[in-house]
């Protein structure tokens, strides 16, 4: 099985999804290369739903390689 390929983002901007988005959380982001033609990314959510939100929304959150597998063990 091919393995999916996860990087934390950090959410700068929920302008009209206040309800989906909270600005300052880091996300964790599945590749999807359709939805990256499209200017977006892939963020999975609590319910661990992957849904598409405006790439511009987010930046890359550049984290220590034991602080990104903590953040990624507790999502």
């Amino acid at each position: 099985m091919a393995r999916t390929t996860r990087r934390l983002v950090i959410c700068i901007d929920n302008s009209g999804y206040e309800v989906s988005l909270e600005r300052r959380k880091i996300y964790v982001s599945l590749y999807d290369a359709r939805a990256e033609k499209l200017g977006q990314l892939r963020e999975i959510d609590e319910s661990g739903e992957g849904y598409l939100y405006p790439k511009e929304f987010f930046v890359t959150a550049r984290l220590s390689q034991p602080v990104r597998r903590a953040v990624l063990q507790a999502a």
